[in-house]
């Protein structure tokens, strides 16, 4: 089992839920975010000093069983991506081990709990 987190940008939210509801991905846990990387956010000359601000940003979270790693981290590659080669800020994917899952209602554990 594998927890993958992807950060994108929100506009491509629902292409990517769909496209990933396509390969039977459709239990994640999304969120609005702030942050940067690479493109180092904006300056904001509105305000006294230059201040770095954060961009918006939506945050995937999505347990899946090992036979779905690879084609959800390709679905979100391909459907994340801006036009053409795509761009900085486009997003990344975070992919880490799970040790466990339990579903609360019934107490079921692992790959079953997904």
């Amino acid at each position: 089992m594998k927890y993958i987190i992807a950060v994108i940008r929100p506009e491509k939210l629902d292409v990517v839920k769909e496209e990933l509801r396509k390969i039977d991905v459709s239990r994640m846990t999304v969120s609005e975010v702030q942050g940067y990387g690479r493109q180092r956010g904006y300056i904001d000359e509105s305000v006294v000093g230059p201040s770095i601000r954060f961009v918006r940003k939506v945050k995937l979270e999505i347990a899946v069983n090992d036979e779905f790693v690879e084609p959800t981290i390709q679905t979100i590659l391909k459907y994340a991506k801006s036009e053409g080669e795509g761009r900085i800020g486009d997003g990344k994917i975070f992919v880490l081990p799970l040790e466990d899952v339990i579903r609360v209602r019934t107490g079921e554990r692992g790959r079953e709990a997904i």
